[in-house]
């Protein structure tokens, strides 16, 4: 089959499975005369594993090793367990991290009076340095205390524009 074949078989693009070919994780693909690729049955299964794996979140180096496992018919299941539970370890890592951000943010949102003042602690928060990773949090809590009140750093922009509050 031609690459655009290959591609509808796969759900893999066509550009993707240049890709995939250049960075060596299938091997390239047999030509015509004319220079057009050909796949086999067994190079579109290859293209549909990979697929499959970009989907669950393998990054191309566990696909690679995905691949070899798959390939030999020797192969240990408990080598291929290996790999997804170290995947899982992975996802788990970035949900972790993910649901911190969310914390922070959501906290940050709260705090913030969302009004046409100047002060924002959301503003304040970013433009904090980053703390060094010894002095960083346990997971599930923000990196550092937002700033609000009187610490928040206020914007002198508009100012002067604007008539005091009665």
């Amino acid at each position: 089959m031609n690459i655009g074949e290959a591609a509808t078989f796969s759900g893999v693009s066509a550009k993707m499975i240049r890709y995939y070919e250049q960075i060596g994780l299938i091997p390239p693909a047999a030509r015509s005369e004319a220079g057009y690729r050909h796949y086999s049955p067994q190079d579109a299964h290859s293209l549909r594993f990979i697929r499959r794996a970009r989907d669950l979140g393998f990054s191309v180096e566990q696909i690679g090793e995905l691949l070899v496992l798959w390939r030999d018919r020797e192969r240990a299941s408990a080598d291929v367990k290996a790999v997804a539970l170290s995947h899982v370890a992975g996802l788990k890592a970035k949900i972790a991290e993910l649901q911190a951000m969310v914390q922070t943010l959501e906290h940050l949102a709260e705090h913030c009076h969302g009004n046409d003042r100047p002060d924002c602690p959301i503003i304040a928060d970013l433009a904090q340095p980053v703390s060094a990773p010894a002095e960083t949090a346990s997971a599930g809590k923000p990196r550092r205390t937002p700033l609000f009140g009187a610490d928040t750093p206020v914007s002198s922009r508009g100012r002067a524009a604007r008539k005091p509050r009665s």
